[in-house]
């Protein structure tokens, strides 16, 4: 399962690699975690008056494992999808489908976390899915977003 993906010779996407080695584990050990918790939670509730743990509270902790687990796998949501007249960039929250013509240049600063895009009206967005963990992944990413960039801005 590769993370670069060419749909046709002017469209490239990419996706960030290591991230998934990170979440899709942490992802289940959480829901299994609260499993494994929601089996603990029998008798009382050890305050005075309070009753005592049911079902309902068990598969609500299963649940919430579940949801934890769901809100971690949405780093895996990064993508940005680019050809000769727009790029598309989807981050962990929002995203952006620009066409070249507003962005003033492909950036990945060192120390930066990831790449960047810096728009004619001096506002930058992030490009989350080219991480600088992912190295010269990452790079290669970023020099095909500039040709394609360089490309579209000279035509």
């Amino acid at each position: 399962m590769g993370s670069l993906t060419v749909v046709d010779e002017q469209t490239v996407t990419y996706r960030p690699k290591k991230i998934r080695w990170v979440a899709i584990p942490i992802a289940v050990a959480v829901a299994g975690l609260f499993t494994v918790l929601s089996f603990g939670l029998k008798g009382s509730a050890g305050f005075d008056n309070s009753g005592s743990f049911q079902r309902g509270d068990q598969a609500a902790m299963i649940g919430l494992g579940i949801l934890i687990g769901l809100g971690v796998l949405a780093f895996l949501r990064p993508r940005v999808i680019a050809d000769a007249e727009h790029i598309r960039v989807r981050n962990v929250v929002g995203g952006y489908d620009l066409p070249w013509s507003v962005v003033r240049k492909v950036r990945f600063d060192r120390n930066s976390p990831w790449a960047q895009l810096e728009l004619l009206d001096d506002e930058q967005i992030s490009v989350h899915a080219l991480q600088a963990a992912d190295k010269d992944y990452a790079v290669d990413g970023v020099r095909t977003l500039r040709k394609l960039h360089a490309a579209a801005v000279d035509a």
